[in-house]
């Protein structure tokens, strides 16, 4: 009977194991196919013979992305609308969500309501394009940072988070004479890394790939986040025109350039995941605790 179990057992695991192998192979071989083109010759390109494996090895895409200074400034003003919105995203979650885990907080189930209610219902694009353009946010680096500042979702599991700490920590620290915001700097806070870092994941990532916003709100190109630039490019580069003024000479180069920029965009985020990886599974299942 043990060996049964033991043979069904180890079958359970090789199908799991080739499922996740199934699953990585469907994620990772388009980013291979991606890296092969942006590294190959444009002859290859053309004739469509690059597959998995660059053929015509060389760097020129590489090359004509990095001269380009709208691309370098792009890059970097991309980093930083990342750096600042995670920090004040979650600045904002954790002071939102603290208070409503207070019984005594008067209001606080309609706070709740009025705040879920966000999640589902919007003003639609032109109300907000009319709302920023009364906040004289229009054309202003500051649209890409506030009005997306806050996210409901994040900040319900935030919240469900703080939910799971017990109060006989937050009772006792008011006992010894704690203040509210001193419980949260060094009881909450430091209890809540695993969904911080979570949370930070999810901001991160949707400020580094957004760029709606951009295109609605900005005017003005030296403002440009990198995949609103990128957004551009593919669109455009196959455009006579557009590629007669970017200097482009066939269309191979315009494929290898359009892989490169794609990669050039997508790997510095992918970089972000391995630091965050321990992390991810225990803050979403810790966050999912309710009241």
């Amino acid at each position: 009977m043990r060996n049964v179990k033991s043979t069904s057992s180890k079958i359970g695991d090789w199908g799991f194991v080739f499922l996740c192998v199934l699953v990585s192979a469907v994620c990772l071989l388009p980013m291979i196919h991606l890296l092969a083109k942006s590294l190959s010759g444009t002859d290859y390109l053309v004739r469509h013979e690059v597959s998995l494996w660059p053929k015509g090895f060389n760097f020129d895409a590489y090359l004509t992305v990095l001269k380009d200074p709208k691309y370098i400034r792009s890059f970097f003003w991309t980093v930083f609308l990342t750096v600042v919105c995670t920090l004040l995203s979650l600045a904002m979650t954790i002071l939102c969500a603290y208070p409503l885990i207070f019984r005594q907080l008067k209001g606080r189930g309609f706070i709740n309501i009025f705040i879920t209610i966000t999640m589902f219902f919007n003003a639609g694009t032109i109300p907000n394009y009319l709302l920023m353009q009364n906040l004289n946010l229009l054309d202003n680096p500051l649209v890409l940072i506030i009005p997306g500042c806050l996210s409901v979702y994040n900040m319900i599991i935030m919240r469900s988070f703080f939910y799971g700490i017990p109060e006989s920590l937050r009772e006792s620290a008011e006992i010894d004479g704690a203040s509210i915001f001193q419980i949260l700097v060094k009881i909450y806070v430091p209890l809540s890394t695993p969904v911080m870092a979570t949370l930070a994941l999810f901001y991160a990532v949707g400020r580094w790939n957004g760029y709606s916003d951009a295109l609605m709100y900005m005017k003005d190109a030296n403002f440009y986040p990198l995949q609103l630039l990128l957004y551009n490019v593919i669109n455009n580069i196959n455009s006579v025109e557009v590629a007669t003024q970017e200097g482009f000479s066939s269309p191979g180069l315009s494929a290898s350039l359009k892989a490169a920029i794609v990669m050039f965009s997508t790997i510095p985020i992918l970089c972000i995941y391995p630091w965050l990886q321990k992390y991810f599974i225990h803050g979403v299942t810790m966050g999912a605790v309710k009241e």
